[in-house]
This record gives structure tokens, sequence and C-alpha cells, in this order.
């Protein structure tokens, strides 16, 4: 079965998320951990957060994604940013794992000019100091373009951040189809290839999830900039192809993909339709 959601929104709270996840037909959603450019978060209730779990249960919900903000970067060198980063991911793990959500993914971070082994270095004393032994979240790196001093566009480097932290087993890797094709993994042309690339460095083991997007630049641009599926550099086709890769399809899929939520709700139409696949009908209880 193809487990497939999108990113949604949780300005009106985490149950409102999983029933517009339901409406729109997906099987899996990815929210924001807290406000993505702030640090403010939200407090959910008891019925809200039972009502939220009783919507995935019913819609047999697949691994649920949650996404740290874009202001935590654990590789900076700013004692400021830094000490926020660190409390990010310490506080954002203890409160998705309280919702029993399943991974918490994260940007490895930008150096910002002290050098990738500087700023790796950083990350993982940051990872220290949240994950623990006996949490059940996974901790998942996103692949990265590599725009600027971005950390986290090869496979190596993901490798050596896992390979530095107390718990690694703790710690999974999320591909972006964007990013890694922006960062000259060509997953258009040679998704073997890439794969067998991934399994030397890394292992398919680690991977536990895969944001589905097109990219609006060019192979090897080092530019991250999302398309919708089929409408970008990389194309329908090759999409379809991650989906549907033996070593892939049994993975959740989360779109980031420039819509809203009636535009996803189309788009992940679409690809079951390209794929052949009818998802089941289920009417929503009012």
């Amino acid at each position: 079965m193809l487990t497939i959601g999108a990113h949604m929104s949780i300005a009106g709270g985490i149950a409102r998320a999983a029933k517009h996840t339901a409406a729109m037909e997906a099987n899996t959603m990815q929210i924001f951990s807290r406000n993505p450019r702030g640090s403010n978060y939200r407090t959910y209730e008891q019925e809200e957060i039972r009502i939220f779990q009783d919507i995935r249960n019913r819609y047999s919900f697949g691994p649920l994604l949650a996404h740290a903000p874009y202001t935590m970067n654990l590789a900076s060198a700013n004692e400021k940013t830094y000490e926020f980063a660190c409390m990010v991911i310490r506080e954002d793990l203890v409160r998705m794992e309280a919702l029993e959500i399943e991974n918490l993914v994260f940007h490895p971070g930008s150096h910002t000019g002290i050098g990738v082994e500087a700023g790796i270095e950083n990350i993982i004393s940051g990872l220290n100091q949240a994950v623990t032994e006996s949490q059940n979240i996974t901790v998942l790196l996103e692949t990265m373009s590599g725009k600027g001093t971005e950390i986290g566009a090869s496979f190596e480097e993901l490798k050596a951040i896992r390979d530095g932290v107390r718990y690694p087993e703790k710690i999974g890797v999320c591909l972006d189809t964007c990013h890694v094709f922006a960062a000259g993994y060509d997953i258009a042309h040679d998704l073997d290839g890439v794969l067998e690339e991934f399994d030397r460095v890394l292992g398919l083991p680690l991977l536990r999830a895969v944001h589905l997007n097109d990219s609006m630049m060019p192979f090897g641009s080092r530019k991250d900039r999302h398309a919708a599926a089929g409408e970008g550099e990389i194309g329908l086709d090759a999409l379809l192809g991650v989906i549907t890769h033996p070593k892939l399809k049994e993975l959740p899929f989360y779109l980031e993909t420039p819509f809203d939520e009636e535009g996803h709700r189309k788009e992940i139409a679409m690809l079951r339709g390209k794929l052949g696949i009818r998802k089941d009908e289920k009417e929503w209880e009012r």
C-alpha cells in the first residue's frame, strides 16, 4: 500500500490537521514541531490529543513526521543560535514523542564559515545533549541541496554525523528528492546508482522517509526550490520511479510542493491514478 501525505498546517490544531489529511485521502502527514520561523509552540489539551489519535488509527495512518523549525541551526558557532537549537531539539523530541509521532526530521545546519568539520562536531554535540537511549522517536537527518555553507549535501557528511553520536541507532535519514537532485545525485536518470551509493555509504536500512518534491532548479544547481510533481527538472516519470522502486516503495512519502490542501489532494490523486492505485473510499463521520 502506498503511504503518502503532505505537509499540513497545525494552525488550527493537530486534530484538525489529521482530519484534513483523512479528508484529502492521504494516509500520513508531516507537521512542524513548532513555529517554523520562531520559537513558539502549541500545547495540546488531552481531548484534542485523543481526537488526533482516534483519527490516525481509524484511517490507518502510516508513520508521521514532525519537521523541526528552520531557525534551528545545530551547526552554528554563534553561542545564542546554538543554545536555541539545542533547546529546540531537546524539547521537541520530548513533545513529539508524547504525541507518538514516529520521526522528527531536521536540516543538519549551516556552518556559516567555521568549516564542515567544526559544524559537524557542533551537530553531534547538539544531538548528544538531546537524544536518549530510551526514546522511541527517531531523529532523521535530511539530505540537503548544498547551498551556501549547508551541511548534509553529501551522504558522507550525514554518515559523519551519525557515526559521531552517542546513540546512532536513534538516527536515520530522510531523502528529499529535490535536494539530492540539486546536490548532484541524479535520481532522474540513475536512481539505481544513487541508491547503491546511499547503501554503500550509509546503508539503505537507515532511510526512513522521502520528501517527494520536484525541483525548479536544474541538476547540480545546489539551489533548493521545490516544484509540484511533474512540473520541474526531475519530472513525473522519475518521481513515479522513486515511489515504485523496490527499495523505496514501503517508505512513507511526504509532499512539500507549493500547493494548499486542495492542491495536495489533487496531486495525491494524480500520483495514485498514474500508478493505478485506487484509495478505498471512507466517508468522514460528522
